[in-house]
């Protein structure tokens, strides 16, 4: 009777006794193989599987088990043990009266569960005995490369590169992650870490989206707006409708956000006129913030209409570059 060997793999991201039904049947009616103790293993033996670390090579202990007892699980790895995998299917296929070999998930991760590879790793990094750099910085230090990954981000945005924005928010990530690692470092009374940030986010989403979470009616795009805006103002506590604008963004930018959130409470304010007297600076701002309030009437986006004006011009001035004669020496 050919014997069988079956491979089961186990999401190491997820607790160890956490397997599927058919998993939990197939450990507890054959007797487990494994290349070192886990807490997988602790957590079979605990339930009475029979559990059996090999000391040497698996492939010829497995072959072996199968024809003493027809059926033999190998409980893989955390990274799924494909080495060996891959040896037993050569083996197979050159001597397939052996044993079959089956592959079985007894757990896998869900998704997001690489997020807490990150964090894992992170921690290793800004802990004692890690990286000097990042256990050297302070959320201020660190303000800086925050933007710098998020203009990254936009760039890839801007060029349709999905790749490239894959690779970018990740960077943004890292930021998002060290942030919160260096919050653990915090005084007591001021301490927080990334549970923190993403439950407070979790919440958020919860309660600023009831017409998917709790029940209520959906309604058009501009009433979900609508509802957004009212939980939101009923969440802060706040004097103005300029309340909570980043006024650190671009300036072009700020202004469009500025006049953006007093349109929506209908509150026409027109731009400043300068003195007869006032300096150049004053007067080219309020021209400046005039032409983005006609900008703004006309539905166009200011920033994004510099930005791309601008690297129009720096493609030109690449392109005068290549064909302007070399400089003397």
């Amino acid at each position: 009777m050919t014997g069988r060997i079956v491979l089961l793999v186990t999401s190491p991201r997820l607790p160890a006794g956490l397997l599927t039904a058919a998993a939990w049947d197939v450990v507890r009616a054959h007797p487990v193989l494994a290349g070192a103790q886990s807490a997988v293993t602790t957590a079979l033996r605990t339930t009475g599987a029979e559990v059996t670390v090999v000391d040497g090579p698996a492939t010829q202990a497995l072959l072996d088990a199968a024809a003493r007892h027809g059926t033999v699980v190998w409980l893989a790895g955390p990274t799924g043990d494909e080495t060996l995998a891959r040896e037993l299917g050569l083996r197979l296929a050159r001597e397939p009266g052996l044993a079959e070999l089956e592959l079985m998930y007894g757990s896998w991760d869900p998704p997001g569960a690489r997020l807490l590879d990150a964090v894992e790793v992170m921690d290793r990094l800004a802990s004692p005995g890690g990286d000097p750099w990042k256990r050297a910085q302070t959320h201020r230090s660190l303000s800086g490369f925050l933007l710098e990954e998020c203009y990254e981000a936009y760039d890839a945005i801007s060029a349709g590169d999905t790749d490239a924005l894959r690779e970018e928010l990740g960077d943004v990530l890292l930021q998002v992650v060290l942030h919160a690692r260096l919050a653990e470092e915090l005084p007591e009374e001021e301490r927080w870490g990334i549970d923190d940030v993403a439950g407070g986010l979790v919440d958020k989403m919860v309660r600023r989206n009831p017409h998917v979470f709790a029940g209520a009616e959906a309604g058009t795009l501009e009433e979900i707006t609508a509802s957004w805006e009212r939980i939101k103002r009923a969440e802060k506590a706040r004097d103005s409708v300029l309340d909570g604008i980043a006024m650190s963004q671009p300036a072009l930018a700020l202004a469009a956000k500025i006049l953006e959130r007093a349109g929506r409470i209908g509150l026409a304010v027109p731009p400043p006129v300068p003195a007869g007297d006032a300096d150049p600076e004053t007067r080219l701002g309020a021209e400046l913030l005039r032409i983005v309030a006609e900008a703004r009437a006309a539905g166009l986006d200011p920033e994004a209409a510099l930005r791309r004006a601008t690297l129009a011009h720096a493609a030109t001035i690449r392109a005068a570059e290549s064909a302007a004669p070399p400089p003397s020496s």
